[in-house]
């Protein structure tokens, strides 16, 4: 079995594989002050949990934008498992080609991401990742990642107005029923989340026109919040909000981490 972790800045994504099939997912809020025994007991509960013994991972798979995290993850990953464990980055032999101008500043949840798309949905992509911030990752069916663009994600976007304006509170974030909102409450919905959509829709028109080659690719949103803000949108055709583990998956494979 293999355990892929994709280490986010807000959350880590964690999701245990035998073969290609993804058996159960977990989410932990990122803590950057978290000691190697805590992760451990973590990771070693929630295995236990699904039922399955530590013994049986034979491979740990690991995507992180948090140096911080990792520090104290690889030793807990090896006092829990012991097994091969891999670090996915930059500089890692992957089938995928870093075609932009600065490979080494390429994030791995985007390598993941990407490797991720190709494995799934053969052909041109772009990968809209919803996270604390929201990537946008093209990728062409020649396994070339060309770049993209990165913008505030939903949730950073409404944290910060909410910090910033002192008349408006917190709210959930469910879509109102119309853009003209009559309660403030559904002004800040409709801002944030039509606002999102809509900015995601602009993206992907300004992407598709410089897009090289004839191909037009296909739109795939993944992430936390992948599923709120793709149904607002006009130009995501698919979700799956599992796509960076099943992209570790694909990393693990090259790296030989599983028996």
């Amino acid at each position: 079995m293999l355990l892929a972790l994709d280490v986010g800045n807000s959350e880590v994504t964690a999701g245990l594989f035998l073969g290609a099939e993804l058996l159960v997912r977990w989410r932990l809020t990122t803590i950057v002050d978290r000691t190697p025994d805590e992760w451990a007991v973590a990771l070693e509960s929630f295995v236990l949990r699904a039922g399955h013994a530590p013994a049986e991972i034979t491979g740990c798979c690991v995507a992180s934008v948090v140096p911080g995290v990792t520090q104290a993850l690889i030793p807990a990953l090896h006092l829990v498992f012991g097994g091969r464990i891999g670090v996915v980055d930059s500089q890692v032999g992957l089938p995928l080609y870093l075609d932009v101008d600065e490979p080494l500043a390429v994030g791995a949840d985007r390598i993941a991401l990407a490797l991720g798309a190709l494995a799934l949905y053969p052909g041109d992509s772009i990968v809209v990742g919803f996270g604390t911030a929201t990537t946008f990752n093209c990728v062409t069916a020649d396994r070339r990642f060309i770049g993209g663009s990165i913008m505030p994600g939903v949730r950073t976007s409404a944290d910060q107005l909410i910090r910033s304006a002192a008349k408006l509170t917190a709210t959930d974030l469910v879509p109102p029923a119309h853009a003209i909102g009559r309660t403030t409450e559904d002004n800040v919905r409709g801002g944030i989340l039509f606002g999102a959509a809509d900015a995601v829709d602009g993206m992907i028109r300004r992407i598709f026109a410089e897009w090289p080659g004839t191909a037009r690719p296909q739109v795939v949103a993944t992430g936390g919040l992948a599923m709120l803000i793709a149904p607002l949108t006009v130009s995501i055709t698919v979700v799956n909000p599992d796509l960076t583990l099943h992209g570790l998956r694909v990393a693990a494979e090259s790296l030989q981490l599983r028996q």
